[in-house]
């Protein structure tokens, strides 16, 4: 891919709002210069070039290359080959950089190369419980393509875990509720994951989870069909649901269409938690009735957008 390919590569993403509510999603294909096809959600990238020249500094943590400067922003940079299992690469490796925005921060990706953009069904990504890699863990969701050949989608929040650590919960006052009240949330990310449940326990909430949107949709569909029968109110045993944006089987916008779809949720609000924090982000969940949105991850933040609404 040349320059000017890369140039015109993300243009027109904000018009890529109307997949909102489509299970679709549109990926950057890269490689790392392995065998390998990697994929990183378009909205995440916001741009592709040449990697500028990086200055190293000392006490870096492992997988941080060094700082750039760009358009007068100082920024990261991460070897993502780092991350992974692999002793050997191309060695044109780096010389392409992905910038990209993770939770309201930006950072640089050295790859190889980047390949070009597909759209594909959120139906047929799948969570890789079952393939036997050793990088496993930083893989959130496998998909294959019309020749065969897989894609490996990144946890990149687990990348960025590994390489600057977790974000710390700071003290979170307890919401003034019941006891019994309880919030379902689903994330795929296992940090994620762990960080909602550090801010859920603070704010004294029961909980329960699922790890993807079809799993959440199902899990949700029981427990509304036992309220249901028992005669009991669906508010009672869920007050709030909290839902990524990105998730194998079944994305954040379709999970929240559906519940807002069926009226037996009525009155329970959907927050949206992702870390696609841009404005087109913000747009999608909008556009299919999420109550509120909020950019990971901002212990804080969440708390405070959560608290309200589970008070009232």
């Amino acid at each position: 891919m040349d320059l000017a390919e890369r140039k015109n590569l993300l243009d027109g993403v904000d018009a890529r709002t109307r997949l909102a509510g489509s299970n679709k999603m549109e990926i950057l294909l890269f490689s790392l210069g392995t065998r390998e096809t990697f994929g990183i959600n378009v909205f995440k990238v916001r741009e592709v070039g040449r990697t500028p020249p990086i200055t190293r500094t000392p006490n870096m943590p492992r997988g941080v290359e060094g700082l750039i400067s760009l358009r007068g922003n100082v920024i990261p940079v991460l070897s993502l080959i780092a991350f992974l299992e692999h002793r050997e690469h191309h060695d044109e490796y780096g010389r392409t950089m992905m910038v990209a925005e993770y939770s309201k921060r930006t950072l640089g990706f050295l790859v190889h190369e980047v390949d070009r953009i597909i759209r594909v069904d959120w139906e047929k990504v799948r969570a890789p419980e079952n393939l036997l890699s050793t990088n496993q863990g930083l893989i959130t969701a496998v998909t294959e393509l019309d020749d065969g050949k897989l894609v490996s989608i990144l946890d990149v929040e687990q990348i960025l875990a590994n390489a600057f650590g977790e974000a710390i919960i700071v003290d979170i006052p307890p919401a003034n509720l019941d006891q019994d009240v309880s919030i379902f949330f689903v994330d795929d990310s296992v940090v994620a994951r762990r960080k909602i449940t550090e801010v859920l326990d603070k704010l004294g909430v029961r909980h329960k989870h699922a790890t993807n949107g079809a799993e959440a949709w199902s899990r949700l569909q029981a427990i509304a069909a036992h309220a249901d029968q028992s005669g009991s109110t669906l508010r009672d045993e869920v007050r709030l649901i909290l839902v990524d944006a990105e998730m194998p089987e079944m994305d954040g916008y379709v999970l929240t269409r559906n519940i807002k779809g069926d009226v037996r949720f009525t009155g329970i609000p959907v927050v949206m938690h992702s870390s696609l924090s841009s404005q087109a982000n913000h747009a999608m969940g909008k556009a299919v009735g999420v109550d509120a949105y909020v950019a990971k991850f901002d212990a804080e933040v969440l708390a405070d957008t959560l608290r309200p609404l589970l008070e009232r």
